[in-house]
């Protein structure tokens, strides 16, 4: 945690509201699979909607203007790219489970905290020890296990390797995302931040909805109820605990703690589905997991003379 004066804030509150949230990602998948039979693309827009309309009651006593955010130092075009990854996270991911099992969707989509800190090594030029890298490689071994894992089972999900892909996409676009809000969020109220971005969001899933679907697509009662459920859960309290935590938290830290959203999907998947990963899946999910976990211990170390 950083340990600057306008960055305190009681841990207690920070560690509440990240478990809270992280719970609430495990069932999204879930949600999703009560409506298949909606496009993707539509559900990923109600999805994002609702989030900005349950938010617009807290932000219009508190709004900053663009012009005000800008005047911070954010620009509205950070705003805007923010706003356009979550939207392609949220229309892949969800396109994703039309085609994979919950688990391998699960457990590719949250394969992004690899990806930071490759990210981070890359872009940023931050050193990290060989057991990180090792981490890494273990972890990405692991996706590569499942994918072939699914290609199996090709009974059950005869396009399982193109859902694959999508979660896999979606992780990447994920880290565009949230590498974003880490700049925005130092200088913006975690209100502000989180409406703009869903109101963005929405008009990106909408635009790719109509252009996809060549009009506007059927929308059931169930699917309206299964966006809400999405909207509340899994985005507000789910992506917004993150949202509001990566101005206090590492970024690759914190997205780390979103691989609990694989373990809860795919327990809550077999009671609900009678959804049963095969032996390899299971054993590919673990390697995923060592993976991560090694690069999740030695962040947790403060670095010494650049080196993590």
């Amino acid at each position: 945690m950083r340990n600057s004066p306008q960055n305190e804030v009681p841990l207690t509150k920070v560690v509440t509201l990240l478990t809270v949230g992280l719970l609430t990602f495990g069932f999204a998948p879930i949600l999703v699979r009560f409506a298949t039979d909606v496009e993707p693309l539509a559900l990923a827009t109600m999805r994002t909607g609702f989030s900005a309309l349950i938010l617009l009651p807290f932000w219009l006593p508190k709004r900053m203007r663009l012009h005000e955010i800008k005047a911070a130092g954010i620009s509205n075009f950070l705003l805007i790219a923010a706003g356009v990854s979550l939207g392609l996270h949220f229309t892949l991911w969800i396109a994703s489970l039309h085609y994979t099992s919950v688990a391998s969707a699960s457990v590719l989509v949250t394969i992004h905290p690899v990806m930071l800190i490759v990210a981070e090594s890359l872009l940023f030029k931050t050193k990290f020890r060989p057991v990180v890298w090792i981490g890494v490689s273990i972890a990405f071994t692991g996706s590569v296990l499942l994918g072939l894992a699914d290609d199996t089972q090709m009974d059950q999900f005869p396009d399982a390797i193109f859902g694959n892909t999508l979660a896999f996409i979606s992780a990447v676009v994920f880290v565009a995302y949230f590498m974003l809000g880490r700049k925005i969020r130092q200088r913006t109220e975690w209100i502000d931040y989180v409406f703009y971005v869903y109101t963005y969001a929405t008009i990106t899933c909408l635009v790719l909805t109509l252009l996809w679907v060549g009009g506007v697509p059927a929308i059931t009662a169930t699917s309206v109820l299964v966006g809400i459920g999405l909207a509340a859960g899994p985005t507000v309290l789910g992506h917004g605990s993150m949202n509001y935590a990566v101005k206090y938290i590492s970024p690759t830290l914190l997205s780390t703690l979103v691989l609990s959203e694989a373990v809860v999907a795919a327990i809550a998947a077999f009671f609900i589905f009678g959804e049963i990963p095969s032996g390899f899946s299971l054993a590919a999910m673990l390697v995923i997991v060592f993976g991560v976990t090694l690069t999740w211990i030695k962040r947790m170390n403060r670095p010494r003379k650049g080196n993590r």
